[in-house]
């Protein structure tokens, strides 16, 4: 029998202040040569800390908690459900440069399906926190599989990394591509060629 690593829980950390963050800003504006108090960059630390308060939502959703409301009254719908080209925009935890690309998600479900609407909240969530993009893709179908139950999930992501495109050995044009096979998706080659066939060339995808 297969078995799923339940998603890890938040680490409680002691969060700085507003100011200590802006503070921090005007630091790095300093060790990167230039003044923090000149014209042009007063308000830059206060725009940073609001713009990271956007990059990094994710660290304050509980994503169990969003596919918690889920529907039995399917008519006995027990086929694929795919949401795919999700647009995903996070940060690397190496270098906290963008990662940008797309996701697919799909599951088989068992006796619940959950709002579409849902899924994409969950790539938001994971995506909106330092990330590899292979514990993002195992986040998402981990946590799917942990909560939904389904007899199968699977996780394609597409994405660029800047950490690789504009910095370090500055290759623009390459796309890093990570799956995640659970269940129905993993055992039975004719499911996952079904997923990876509604998602696009199977081949394109790198992924056998």
């Amino acid at each position: 029998m297969q078995n799923f690593a339940k998603p890890t829980d938040k680490v409680q950390i002691e969060r700085p202040s507003r100011e200590q963050a802006e503070e921090a800003v005007r630091t790095l504006i300093r060790w990167a040569g230039d003044d923090p108090g000149r014209e042009g960059l007063i308000g830059t630390p206060d725009r940073v800390v609001r713009s990271y308060e956007e990059f990094f939502a994710g660290y304050h959703d509980d994503p169990e908690q969003i596919l918690a409301r889920t529907f039995e009254e399917t008519d006995g719908y027990d086929e694929m459900i795919v949401l795919r080209d999700i647009r995903l925009e996070s940060h690397c935890e190496h270098h906290m440069v963008p990662i940008i690309g797309q996701a697919h998600v799909a599951y088989l479900p068992g006796h619940r399906v959950v709002g579409i609407s849902k899924l994409a909240r969950i790539v938001e969530v994971y995506a909106k926190r330092l990330q590899i993009q292979e514990k993002l893709t195992a986040q998402i179908a981990n946590t799917i599989q942990t909560v939904l139950q389904p007899r199968g999930v699977a996780v394609v992501i597409e994405a660029a990394h800047q950490c690789m495109t504009t910095r370090g050995v500055r290759k623009p044009g390459v796309t890093m591509v990570t799956s995640r096979m659970l269940g129905a998706f993993r055992d039975d080659p004719r499911t996952r060629q079904e997923f990876l066939t509604m998602i696009g060339s199977p081949n394109s995808r790198g992924i056998d």
